[in-house]
């Protein structure tokens, strides 16, 4: 090592080049760059290269991990005037599919986990849901409304397909004749066509499938574990052919990334069979406003503040503001231009009439579960209501 009291040595030290944080680099099958902290996180870090780990295909290597939660609650109730329903259910904490603009990243904050990288790899599942919700719809004053399911994680992701919670919520809201919107960007969904439909066929079910983009490269990136656009097309066309009312989410819309698909967006989706179609523009609440700012300047960095422009622009000058009326579609004449070419391209194609999609749900059928299980020790199952004489 150069010694810096011998003159001779001196600039060949000084000639050295600083090191600093690693350059921003995508990570293959993931959506964050990083594992950005977390708000709540108590002790500050800073990622520093020292020049002694230089293996890149290494470091882009993060396995998925599950962890079992015995939840306590499993319904979630909200009063926002901007969204369609007020009971939702989910499944999973974190999701796999990593979509970077997933409004649901800060909530790992709450963990003790990083909304980046953490997110889409440490994964919660509420292993007891099915028990906890046949407890909620047994109570004695429980008053059916449309349940929402894959609100803030996606209920279909990857794990899904080993732990089948999802089917076994739904199996619950069969036997009960509940009504339930299911939303989704996995072709998962057709496995549960069997409980779906029965229920589609008495107005207690419908679906809403997110496509973000139809082009296939940008949503590697942008949703690298969800279905291949194409896939989900196919997913449309087959829930629609089994008798499922089938929606299209075009959510969110990004300016100059998945803006200029908007009309064909809609066009295809409506080709396969959507009946209906809602959309959200681009929010970027707390961590996920960093998170994204790092994933335009690994993808798209030729036109990163571009879009940041914009984004601003919808949102009165700001990164993102959270008041109910503006969160969902933003403000101004960028945002009235959104609304106009969505509507005139809803109109066109005959897809506005099914804009209510989850008030159209008849819940006057439902009927408590027969079996409950108790809580915890609180001893047997019970039979809920009279038992049949015969």
């Amino acid at each position: 090592m150069p010694d810096r009291n011998n003159p001779e040595q001196r600039q060949s030290v000084d000639e050295q080049p600083m090191l600093g944080p690693r350059p921003l680099a995508a990570r293959k099958g993931r959506g964050a760059v990083s594992n950005l902290q977390g708000r709540y996180e108590v002790n500050g870090r800073e990622e520093f290269d020292d020049g002694w780990e230089r293996d890149e295909e290494g470091a882009a290597s993060i396995r998925t991990v599950v962890t079992d939660e015995v939840a306590k609650s499993i319904l979630s109730r909200n009063s926002s005037p901007d969204v369609p329903f007020n009971v939702s259910l989910n499944p999973y904490r974190g999701c796999e599919h990593g979509c970077i603009y997933c409004f649901a990243r800060p909530s790992h904050s709450y963990l003790g986990l990083s909304p980046g990288l953490d997110f889409e790899s440490r994964l919660f599942a509420k292993v007891n849901a099915a028990e906890l919700l046949r407890r909620e719809l047994a109570k004695p004053g429980y008053v059916p409304e449309h349940i929402a399911i894959g609100v803030n994680t996606d209920a279909y992701q990857p794990c899904e397909r080993e732990l089948r919670l999802t089917r076994a919520v739904l199996e619950v809201l069969k036997e009960c004749q509940h009504p339930v919107g299911l939303i989704t960007k996995s072709s998962l969904i057709e496995r549960d066509i069997d409980l779906i439909a029965p229920m589609a066929e008495k107005s207690q079910a419908c679906a809403a499938i997110t496509l973000t983009t139809l082009d296939p490269a940008i949503s590697r990136t942008l949703e690298p574990r969800a279905a291949a656009p194409a896939r989900r097309l196919r997913t449309i066309r087959t829930l629609t052919e089994a008798g499922i009312p089938v929606s299209v989410s075009v959510a969110p819309i990004i300016p100059f990334v998945t803006e200029p698909e908007i009309e064909r967006i809609l066009e295809a989706a409506h080709d396969a069979g959507a009946i209906g179609a809602h959309y959200t523009v681009l929010r970027l609440p707390w961590e996920v406003n960093p998170l994204f700012q790092e994933w335009l300047q690994a993808h798209f960095p030729d036109r990163a503040q571009r879009v940041m422009n914009r984004i601003r622009d919808l949102r009165g000058g700001k990164d993102y503001d959270s008041d109910f009326s503006k969160r969902m579609q933003g403000e101004g004449i960028w945002s009235d231009l959104i609304r106009q070419r969505f509507t005139k391209a809803v109109d066109r194609l005959g897809m506005g009439e099914f804009r209510g999609r989850f008030g159209r749900l008849d819940g006057s059928q439902f009927r408590k579960p027969l079996v409950v299980p108790p809580a915890p020790g609180k001893g047997a199952a019970r039979t809920n209501g009279q038992l049949d004489l015969f």
